[in-house]
């Protein structure tokens, strides 16, 4: 069939609904919360589910993150400058990262107060990456703009996982 200008138009409408990411690993960054085993489990269900997905971080051993930047660009003394200085070479990982992903999985834990990750959803959201929040209920009304910016909002690593599988490869769980 013919189309405008000459080309050429799908035949049905399911050609037109279909994905056009079909045979493409998805990249997926995991941001937030390092505390717990979260990441772990999501790798874990995709692998089981047979997925497509290429997953990425931030660097999650805590101490070497607070360390990145006087472990590369040398000894500070000042508590705000060293912070200043491994903040801006974390940044480099991050936000490299997040736009080169698919899709964003932003974790909120109960330890800390999580502006890292609230930046990270921020930043996604700003860039126009979908992004899924994962947090306990007693976040919701903390989180009330982040998680409304969202394209979805789990409750559980097994919920992630439920939520790329339908968008990869549309099954429901």
């Amino acid at each position: 069939m013919e189309g405008l200008g000459g080309l050429e138009t799908p035949q049905s409408f399911h050609q037109l609904c279909e994905p056009p990411r079909v045979g493409k690993t998805w990249s997926v960054y995991l941001a937030g919360e390092i505390h717990s085993d979260w990441r772990e489990r999501i790798e874990a269900g995709v692998r089981d589910a047979g997925l497509p997905v290429a997953f990425s971080a931030p660097v999650t051993d805590h101490a070497a993150s607070d360390d990145a930047g006087v472990g590369t660009l040398g000894e500070e003394s000042e508590p705000f400058w060293r912070d200043h200085m491994g903040a801006g070479v974390n940044a480099i990982r991050t936000q490299t990262l997040i736009r080169a992903a698919d899709i964003v999985i932003v974790r909120f834990g109960d330890k800390y107060r999580q502006s890292n990750a609230a930046f990270d959803a921020g930043y996604a959201a700003a860039l126009g990456k979908p992004y899924v929040t994962l947090h306990d209920a007693e976040f919701d009304h903390a989180l009330k703009e982040v998680d409304r910016a969202a394209q979805g909002t789990a409750r559980t690593p097994e919920q992630v996982v439920a939520v790329l599988g339908y968008v990869i490869a549309g099954k429901l769980p």
